[in-house]
Protein backbone atom coordinates (compact mmCIF):
# COMPACT_ATOMS: atom_id res chain seq x y z
CA UNK A 1 0.00 0.00 0.00
CA UNK A 2 1.50 3.32 -0.80
CA UNK A 3 1.04 6.17 1.59
CA UNK A 4 -1.73 8.62 0.49
CA UNK A 5 -0.10 11.65 -1.11
CA UNK A 6 -3.32 14.03 -0.26
CA UNK A 7 -6.65 13.34 1.60
CA UNK A 8 -9.55 16.15 1.10
CA UNK A 9 -13.22 16.85 2.41
CA UNK A 10 -15.52 18.91 -0.65
CA UNK A 11 -17.86 21.29 0.41
CA UNK A 12 -20.46 20.00 -2.29
CA UNK A 13 -20.22 16.99 -4.48
CA UNK A 14 -19.50 18.77 -7.35
CA UNK A 15 -16.78 20.41 -6.56
CA UNK A 16 -15.14 16.96 -5.21
CA UNK A 17 -15.47 15.52 -8.54
CA UNK A 18 -13.01 18.54 -10.12
CA UNK A 19 -10.57 17.81 -7.23
CA UNK A 20 -10.79 13.96 -8.57
CA UNK A 21 -10.88 14.95 -12.14
CA UNK A 22 -8.09 17.43 -11.22
CA UNK A 23 -5.53 14.42 -9.78
CA UNK A 24 -6.71 11.35 -11.48
CA UNK A 25 -6.48 13.00 -14.47
CA UNK A 26 -2.64 13.30 -14.56
CA UNK A 27 -2.01 10.11 -13.04
CA UNK A 28 -2.86 10.46 -9.47
CA UNK A 29 -5.43 7.65 -8.34
CA UNK A 30 -7.86 8.82 -6.83
CA UNK A 31 -11.05 7.57 -5.21
CA UNK A 32 -14.01 9.79 -3.75
CA UNK A 33 -16.32 8.28 -1.14
CA UNK A 34 -19.76 9.30 -0.60
CA UNK A 35 -19.51 8.79 3.46
CA UNK A 36 -16.93 7.62 5.63
CA UNK A 37 -16.07 3.71 4.47
CA UNK A 38 -16.11 0.64 6.45
CA UNK A 39 -13.02 -0.85 6.35
CA UNK A 40 -14.19 -3.65 3.76
CA UNK A 41 -15.26 -1.10 1.12
CA UNK A 42 -11.90 0.92 1.86
CA UNK A 43 -9.93 -1.72 0.63
CA UNK A 44 -11.49 -2.08 -2.58
CA UNK A 45 -8.90 1.37 -2.48
CA UNK A 46 -6.00 1.07 -0.79
CA UNK A 47 -3.45 1.63 -3.45
CA UNK A 48 -4.78 4.88 -4.28
CA UNK A 49 -2.69 7.97 -3.75
CA UNK A 50 -5.82 10.60 -2.87
CA UNK A 51 -8.65 10.10 -1.38
CA UNK A 52 -11.44 12.42 -1.51
CA UNK A 53 -14.92 12.97 0.90
CA UNK A 54 -18.03 14.89 -0.57
CA UNK A 55 -19.49 17.01 1.68
CA UNK A 56 -22.78 19.68 1.98
CA UNK A 57 -20.64 22.03 4.28
CA UNK A 58 -21.17 24.48 0.88
CA UNK A 59 -24.55 24.97 1.77
CA UNK A 60 -24.53 24.44 5.61
CA UNK A 61 -24.63 26.23 9.16
CA UNK A 62 -21.62 27.28 11.27
CA UNK A 63 -23.79 24.86 13.75
CA UNK A 64 -23.59 22.10 11.32
CA UNK A 65 -20.09 22.45 10.64
CA UNK A 66 -19.63 22.03 14.28
CA UNK A 67 -20.90 18.59 14.49
CA UNK A 68 -19.95 17.20 10.88
CA UNK A 69 -16.98 18.69 9.63
CA UNK A 70 -15.35 17.46 13.10
CA UNK A 71 -15.38 14.00 12.26
CA UNK A 72 -14.86 14.48 9.06
CA UNK A 73 -11.85 16.03 9.58
CA UNK A 74 -10.72 13.20 12.21
CA UNK A 75 -11.51 10.95 9.58
CA UNK A 76 -9.02 12.45 6.84
CA UNK A 77 -6.22 12.77 9.75
CA UNK A 78 -6.73 9.14 10.42
CA UNK A 79 -5.66 8.86 6.90
CA UNK A 80 -2.23 10.28 7.46
CA UNK A 81 -2.08 11.56 3.64
CA UNK A 82 0.77 14.13 3.44
CA UNK A 83 -1.77 17.04 3.04
CA UNK A 84 -5.98 17.06 3.83
CA UNK A 85 -7.44 19.86 1.62
CA UNK A 86 -10.93 21.54 3.00
CA UNK A 87 -12.01 22.31 -0.79
CA UNK A 88 -13.86 25.10 -1.27
CA UNK A 89 -15.46 26.45 -4.55
CA UNK A 90 -13.07 28.64 -6.66
CA UNK A 91 -15.99 31.59 -6.47
CA UNK A 92 -15.31 31.37 -2.77
CA UNK A 93 -19.16 32.26 -2.61
CA UNK A 94 -19.94 32.02 1.27
CA UNK A 95 -21.34 33.60 3.91
CA UNK A 96 -21.14 33.68 8.03
CA UNK A 97 -24.19 31.76 7.84
CA UNK A 98 -24.19 29.61 4.44
CA UNK A 99 -20.75 27.72 3.64
CA UNK A 100 -19.07 29.80 6.57
CA UNK A 101 -15.52 28.92 5.50
CA UNK A 102 -14.13 31.14 7.85
CA UNK A 103 -15.22 28.46 10.56
CA UNK A 104 -14.51 25.71 8.61
CA UNK A 105 -10.46 26.45 8.78
CA UNK A 106 -10.78 26.81 12.60
CA UNK A 107 -12.28 23.17 12.73
CA UNK A 108 -9.80 21.76 10.59
CA UNK A 109 -6.63 23.51 12.77
CA UNK A 110 -8.38 22.53 16.11
CA UNK A 111 -8.51 19.06 14.76
CA UNK A 112 -4.51 19.23 12.45
CA UNK A 113 -3.10 21.27 15.25
CA UNK A 114 -3.08 24.98 15.56
CA UNK A 115 -0.59 26.11 12.73
CA UNK A 116 -0.72 28.43 9.50
CA UNK A 117 -3.06 27.50 6.93
CA UNK A 118 -2.09 28.12 3.63
CA UNK A 119 -4.69 28.98 1.27
CA UNK A 120 -4.91 28.61 -2.29
CA UNK A 121 -7.98 29.85 -4.87
CA UNK A 122 -6.53 30.43 -7.72
CA UNK A 123 -6.87 27.87 -11.37
CA UNK A 124 -6.26 28.70 -14.30
CA UNK A 125 -7.34 25.60 -15.90
CA UNK A 126 -10.91 27.00 -15.00
CA UNK A 127 -10.56 30.04 -15.53
CA UNK A 128 -10.33 31.81 -11.93
CA UNK A 129 -7.20 33.69 -10.87
CA UNK A 130 -6.40 35.17 -7.64
CA UNK A 131 -4.03 39.06 -8.30
CA UNK A 132 -2.86 40.69 -4.98
CA UNK A 133 -5.51 38.94 -2.98
CA UNK A 134 -8.53 39.92 -5.25
CA UNK A 135 -10.52 37.01 -6.90
CA UNK A 136 -11.38 37.34 -10.69
CA UNK A 137 -13.30 34.46 -12.73
CA UNK A 138 -14.10 34.32 -16.41
CA UNK A 139 -17.79 34.42 -17.75
CA UNK A 140 -18.52 34.02 -21.46
CA UNK A 141 -14.94 34.71 -22.61
CA UNK A 142 -14.57 37.73 -20.19
CA UNK A 143 -12.84 37.52 -16.92
CA UNK A 144 -14.47 40.04 -14.21
CA UNK A 145 -13.62 40.41 -10.56
CA UNK A 146 -15.49 38.47 -8.27
CA UNK A 147 -17.59 41.29 -6.95
CA UNK A 148 -18.79 42.73 -10.46
CA UNK A 149 -19.09 38.93 -12.22
CA UNK A 150 -22.80 39.08 -13.94
CA UNK A 151 -23.71 35.87 -11.70
CA UNK A 152 -21.44 35.52 -8.28
CA UNK A 153 -22.31 38.54 -7.42
CA UNK A 154 -25.83 38.11 -7.32
CA UNK A 155 -25.66 34.83 -6.58
CA UNK A 156 -28.96 33.90 -4.83
CA UNK A 157 -27.90 32.52 -1.82
CA UNK A 158 -23.86 33.84 -1.20
CA UNK A 159 -23.75 36.66 -3.32
CA UNK A 160 -19.79 37.64 -4.01
CA UNK A 161 -19.80 41.55 -2.88
CA UNK A 162 -16.35 41.53 -1.97
CA UNK A 163 -13.24 40.50 -4.10
CA UNK A 164 -10.46 40.55 -1.52
CA UNK A 165 -9.88 36.98 0.08
CA UNK A 166 -8.97 38.61 3.06
CA UNK A 167 -12.08 41.11 3.32
CA UNK A 168 -14.31 38.55 2.72
CA UNK A 169 -13.08 36.37 5.02
CA UNK A 170 -12.51 38.59 8.25
CA UNK A 171 -16.46 38.75 8.22
CA UNK A 172 -16.31 35.00 8.87
CA UNK A 173 -13.48 34.46 10.95
CA UNK A 174 -11.38 36.38 13.53
CA UNK A 175 -8.62 34.09 12.46
CA UNK A 176 -5.68 36.85 10.96
CA UNK A 177 -3.92 36.51 7.40
CA UNK A 178 -1.55 37.14 5.16
CA UNK A 179 -0.81 37.52 1.74
CA UNK A 180 2.25 36.01 -0.43
CA UNK A 181 1.01 37.88 -3.81
CA UNK A 182 2.64 37.46 -7.22
CA UNK A 183 5.20 39.66 -7.42
CA UNK A 184 6.65 37.96 -4.29
CA UNK A 185 5.92 34.64 -5.90
CA UNK A 186 8.51 35.19 -8.35
CA UNK A 187 11.05 36.86 -6.56
CA UNK A 188 14.28 35.05 -5.77
CA UNK A 189 13.85 35.39 -1.94
CA UNK A 190 10.41 33.69 -2.76
CA UNK A 191 11.56 30.81 -0.20
CA UNK A 192 12.40 33.88 2.60
CA UNK A 193 9.35 35.57 1.58
CA UNK A 194 7.10 32.65 2.66
CA UNK A 195 8.23 31.88 5.55
CA UNK A 196 8.67 35.12 6.93
CA UNK A 197 4.74 35.28 6.03
CA UNK A 198 4.16 31.95 7.66
CA UNK A 199 6.24 32.92 11.16
CA UNK A 200 5.07 36.71 10.97
CA UNK A 201 1.67 35.35 13.91
CA UNK A 202 -0.42 34.61 10.70
CA UNK A 203 -3.35 32.00 10.61
CA UNK A 204 -3.59 32.21 7.59
CA UNK A 205 -1.61 32.64 4.59
CA UNK A 206 -3.05 33.32 0.54
CA UNK A 207 -0.42 32.25 -1.90
CA UNK A 208 -1.68 34.04 -5.25
CA UNK A 209 -2.28 31.92 -8.08
CA UNK A 210 -2.39 34.23 -11.63
CA UNK A 211 -0.79 31.88 -14.25
CA UNK A 212 1.23 28.24 -14.92
CA UNK A 213 4.22 30.37 -13.34
CA UNK A 214 2.84 31.01 -10.03
CA UNK A 215 0.77 27.81 -9.68
CA UNK A 216 4.00 25.95 -10.39
CA UNK A 217 5.47 28.44 -7.86
CA UNK A 218 2.56 28.22 -5.14
CA UNK A 219 2.75 24.08 -5.61
CA UNK A 220 6.11 23.79 -4.80
CA UNK A 221 5.62 26.26 -1.42
CA UNK A 222 3.01 24.22 -0.41
CA UNK A 223 5.08 21.20 -0.44
CA UNK A 224 7.72 22.57 0.66
CA UNK A 225 5.73 23.82 3.57
CA UNK A 226 3.66 20.37 4.69
CA UNK A 227 3.64 19.73 8.22
CA UNK A 228 4.57 16.01 10.09
CA UNK A 229 0.95 14.48 10.51
CA UNK A 230 -0.47 16.39 7.44
CA UNK A 231 -0.81 19.59 6.56
CA UNK A 232 -3.59 21.35 6.96
CA UNK A 233 -5.10 23.37 3.51
CA UNK A 234 -8.08 25.06 2.16
CA UNK A 235 -8.39 26.54 -1.01
CA UNK A 236 -10.08 25.61 -4.44
CA UNK A 237 -9.16 22.65 -7.04
CA UNK A 238 -6.02 25.10 -7.53
CA UNK A 239 -4.57 23.48 -4.75
CA UNK A 240 -4.05 20.45 -6.64
CA UNK A 241 -3.82 21.72 -9.79
CA UNK A 242 -0.32 23.39 -8.24
CA UNK A 243 0.58 20.29 -5.93
CA UNK A 244 0.54 18.03 -9.12
CA UNK A 245 3.13 19.80 -11.08
CA UNK A 246 5.62 19.58 -7.96
CA UNK A 247 4.81 15.94 -7.44
CA UNK A 248 5.78 15.02 -11.24
CA UNK A 249 9.12 17.06 -10.73
CA UNK A 250 10.03 15.16 -7.70
CA UNK A 251 9.00 11.88 -9.35
CA UNK A 252 6.04 11.16 -6.76
CA UNK A 253 3.57 10.37 -9.85
CA UNK A 254 3.82 8.91 -13.48
CA UNK A 255 3.00 10.65 -16.62
CA UNK A 256 -1.18 11.29 -17.37
CA UNK A 257 -2.65 8.31 -18.03
CA UNK A 258 -4.63 7.80 -21.53
CA UNK A 259 -8.73 6.97 -21.04
CA UNK A 260 -10.98 5.32 -23.62
CA UNK A 261 -13.59 6.92 -24.94
CA UNK A 262 -16.51 5.21 -23.26
CA UNK A 263 -18.85 6.05 -26.11
CA UNK A 264 -22.49 7.50 -26.90
CA UNK A 265 -25.45 5.89 -25.01
CA UNK A 266 -29.08 6.05 -26.89
CA UNK A 267 -30.74 7.96 -24.12
CA UNK A 268 -29.74 9.65 -20.68
CA UNK A 269 -31.41 11.51 -17.54
CA UNK A 270 -30.95 14.84 -16.03
CA UNK A 271 -32.18 16.48 -13.26
CA UNK A 272 -31.07 20.36 -12.74
CA UNK A 273 -32.09 22.60 -9.40
CA UNK A 274 -29.72 25.30 -10.80
CA UNK A 275 -30.99 28.44 -11.80
CA UNK A 276 -27.72 29.77 -13.37
CA UNK A 277 -27.84 31.23 -16.52
CA UNK A 278 -25.25 28.77 -17.85
CA UNK A 279 -27.58 26.09 -17.49
CA UNK A 280 -30.19 27.66 -19.16
CA UNK A 281 -28.23 27.97 -22.00
CA UNK A 282 -27.44 24.15 -21.56
CA UNK A 283 -31.44 22.69 -20.85
CA UNK A 284 -32.27 24.78 -23.94
CA UNK A 285 -29.50 23.89 -26.25
CA UNK A 286 -30.39 19.78 -25.22
CA UNK A 287 -33.92 20.37 -26.09
CA UNK A 288 -33.04 21.93 -29.54
CA UNK A 289 -30.87 18.76 -30.01
CA UNK A 290 -33.64 16.06 -29.07
CA UNK A 291 -34.19 15.99 -25.08
CA UNK A 292 -37.02 15.66 -23.61
CA UNK A 293 -37.66 18.97 -21.11
CA UNK A 294 -40.04 18.47 -18.36
CA UNK A 295 -40.25 21.64 -16.09
CA UNK A 296 -40.92 20.63 -11.92
CA UNK A 297 -42.31 23.40 -10.05
CA UNK A 298 -39.51 23.70 -7.40
CA UNK A 299 -41.95 24.92 -4.49
CA UNK A 300 -43.98 21.29 -5.14
CA UNK A 301 -40.87 19.17 -5.33
CA UNK A 302 -39.12 20.54 -1.69
CA UNK A 303 -42.60 20.79 0.12
CA UNK A 304 -42.67 18.58 2.90
CA UNK A 305 -45.30 16.72 0.73
CA UNK A 306 -44.16 16.24 -1.79
CA UNK A 307 -44.86 12.77 -2.76
CA UNK A 308 -47.54 13.33 -5.79
CA UNK A 309 -45.21 15.91 -7.54
CA UNK A 310 -42.01 13.43 -7.27
CA UNK A 311 -44.27 10.73 -8.48
CA UNK A 312 -45.86 12.79 -11.74
CA UNK A 313 -42.08 13.85 -12.25
CA UNK A 314 -41.20 10.16 -12.26
CA UNK A 315 -43.97 9.03 -14.81
CA UNK A 316 -43.43 11.90 -16.97
CA UNK A 317 -40.04 10.91 -17.27
CA UNK A 318 -40.29 7.38 -17.94
CA UNK A 319 -42.53 8.34 -20.69
CA UNK A 320 -40.19 10.56 -23.09
CA UNK A 321 -37.44 7.18 -21.97
CA UNK A 322 -39.97 5.34 -23.37
CA UNK A 323 -40.39 6.97 -26.46
CA UNK A 324 -36.49 6.93 -26.98
CA UNK A 325 -35.62 10.61 -25.34
CA UNK A 326 -33.18 11.54 -23.09
CA UNK A 327 -34.88 13.91 -20.44
CA UNK A 328 -34.50 17.01 -18.37
CA UNK A 329 -36.53 17.82 -15.54
CA UNK A 330 -35.35 21.03 -14.10
CA UNK A 331 -36.97 23.42 -11.31
CA UNK A 332 -36.00 26.86 -13.18
CA UNK A 333 -34.81 28.22 -17.07
CA UNK A 334 -32.18 31.35 -15.44
CA UNK A 335 -32.46 33.71 -12.99
CA UNK A 336 -35.95 35.13 -13.99
CA UNK A 337 -37.70 31.67 -12.78
CA UNK A 338 -35.61 31.16 -9.46
CA UNK A 339 -37.98 30.87 -6.68
CA UNK A 340 -35.47 30.11 -4.16
CA UNK A 341 -36.75 33.43 -1.78
CA UNK A 342 -39.60 30.74 -0.95
CA UNK A 343 -36.96 28.02 -0.81
CA UNK A 344 -35.22 28.31 2.49
CA UNK A 345 -32.71 26.64 4.43
CA UNK A 346 -34.08 27.12 7.20
CA UNK A 347 -37.08 24.64 7.33
CA UNK A 348 -35.10 22.47 4.94
CA UNK A 349 -36.77 22.91 1.93
CA UNK A 350 -33.72 23.53 -0.18
CA UNK A 351 -32.10 20.29 1.17
CA UNK A 352 -35.33 18.40 0.20
CA UNK A 353 -35.51 20.21 -3.67
CA UNK A 354 -31.95 18.26 -3.89
CA UNK A 355 -33.13 15.21 -2.17
CA UNK A 356 -36.29 14.63 -4.22
CA UNK A 357 -34.55 15.15 -7.25
CA UNK A 358 -31.87 12.86 -6.44
CA UNK A 359 -34.98 10.35 -6.02
CA UNK A 360 -36.30 11.05 -9.24
CA UNK A 361 -32.90 10.80 -10.74
CA UNK A 362 -33.03 7.02 -9.10
CA UNK A 363 -36.18 6.15 -10.01
CA UNK A 364 -35.74 6.69 -13.76
CA UNK A 365 -32.14 5.61 -13.95
CA UNK A 366 -33.56 2.11 -11.99
CA UNK A 367 -37.04 1.63 -13.94
CA UNK A 368 -35.49 2.54 -17.37
CA UNK A 369 -32.20 0.43 -16.73
CA UNK A 370 -30.06 3.68 -17.95
CA UNK A 371 -26.41 3.88 -17.41
CA UNK A 372 -25.56 7.39 -17.52
CA UNK A 373 -26.98 10.45 -15.82
CA UNK A 374 -26.37 14.17 -15.22
CA UNK A 375 -27.02 15.96 -12.00
CA UNK A 376 -26.68 19.50 -12.45
CA UNK A 377 -26.41 22.34 -9.58
CA UNK A 378 -23.59 22.31 -7.23
CA UNK A 379 -25.76 22.14 -3.85
CA UNK A 380 -28.33 20.39 -5.94
CA UNK A 381 -25.50 17.45 -6.44
CA UNK A 382 -24.51 16.95 -3.17
CA UNK A 383 -28.33 15.96 -2.05
CA UNK A 384 -29.47 14.33 -4.91
CA UNK A 385 -26.45 11.86 -5.63
CA UNK A 386 -26.78 10.89 -1.87
CA UNK A 387 -30.42 9.54 -2.72
CA UNK A 388 -28.73 7.58 -5.63
CA UNK A 389 -27.30 4.77 -2.89
CA UNK A 390 -23.80 5.30 -4.39
CA UNK A 391 -20.97 4.51 -2.00
CA UNK A 392 -17.97 6.25 -4.53
CA UNK A 393 -16.56 7.48 -7.45
CA UNK A 394 -14.00 7.31 -9.32
CA UNK A 395 -13.07 9.63 -12.79
CA UNK A 396 -14.20 7.79 -16.07
CA UNK A 397 -13.30 10.36 -18.25
CA UNK A 398 -11.64 13.95 -17.97
CA UNK A 399 -13.31 16.61 -19.70
CA UNK A 400 -10.78 19.17 -20.19
CA UNK A 401 -12.90 21.04 -22.64
CA UNK A 402 -15.16 21.73 -19.56
CA UNK A 403 -12.77 21.07 -16.17
CA UNK A 404 -14.69 20.26 -13.33
CA UNK A 405 -18.06 18.42 -14.73
CA UNK A 406 -15.87 15.19 -15.36
CA UNK A 407 -17.75 11.87 -16.33
CA UNK A 408 -17.66 9.34 -13.42
CA UNK A 409 -18.18 5.93 -12.61
CA UNK A 410 -20.50 4.81 -9.61
CA UNK A 411 -19.11 2.09 -7.14
CA UNK A 412 -21.31 0.14 -4.61
CA UNK A 413 -25.37 0.16 -4.38
CA UNK A 414 -27.35 -2.39 -6.19
CA UNK A 415 -26.66 -3.74 -9.23
CA UNK A 416 -29.18 -1.30 -10.93
CA UNK A 417 -26.65 1.35 -9.99
CA UNK A 418 -22.94 -0.03 -9.38
CA UNK A 419 -21.01 0.72 -12.45
CA UNK A 420 -23.30 3.66 -14.39
CA UNK A 421 -21.84 6.70 -15.26
CA UNK A 422 -22.91 10.12 -14.02
CA UNK A 423 -21.63 13.87 -14.37
CA UNK A 424 -22.09 16.30 -11.86
CA UNK A 425 -21.61 19.64 -12.63
CA UNK A 426 -21.82 23.06 -11.18
CA UNK A 427 -24.15 26.08 -12.51
CA UNK A 428 -21.39 28.33 -13.78
CA UNK A 429 -19.90 24.81 -15.52
CA UNK A 430 -19.97 23.72 -19.30
CA UNK A 431 -20.51 25.01 -22.81
CA UNK A 432 -23.95 25.22 -24.09
CA UNK A 433 -23.56 21.66 -25.51
CA UNK A 434 -23.05 19.94 -22.42
CA UNK A 435 -26.04 17.74 -22.10
CA UNK A 436 -25.42 16.53 -25.50
CA UNK A 437 -22.21 15.84 -24.93
CA UNK A 438 -22.61 13.85 -21.54
CA UNK A 439 -25.17 11.84 -24.13
CA UNK A 440 -22.25 11.08 -26.69
CA UNK A 441 -19.89 10.19 -24.07
CA UNK A 442 -17.98 13.45 -24.08
CA UNK A 443 -16.03 14.88 -27.05
CA UNK A 444 -15.68 13.09 -30.12
CA UNK A 445 -12.31 11.17 -30.10
CA UNK A 446 -9.67 12.61 -32.59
Amino acid sequence: MQTALLSYYGDDFTGSTDVMEALASQGVDTVLFLKVPDPEFSARFSDYRAIGLAGTSRSQSPAWMDENLTPAFEWLKSLNAAIAHYKVCSTFDSSPAIGNIGRAIEIGRRVFGDATVPLIVGAPQIRRYTAFGNLFAAYQGETFRIDRHPVMSRHPVTPMDEADIRLHLSRQTALSGSLVDLVQLRAADADGIVDRAYGAGGELVLLDVADAETQRAAGAQLWRKRRDGGQFVCGSSGVEYALVPEWQRLGLVGEAPTFEHPGAVDRIAVVSGSVSPTTERQIRHAIDNGFEGVALDPLAISADDAEAAVTKAVQDGLKSLAAGKSVILYTALGPSADKGAAISFEDGSRHRLGQNLGRILRALVCEAGLRRAVIAGGDTSSHALAELGISALTLRLPLPQTPGSPLCTAHGGDARIDGMEVALKGGQVGHDDYFSMIRAGGPKPL
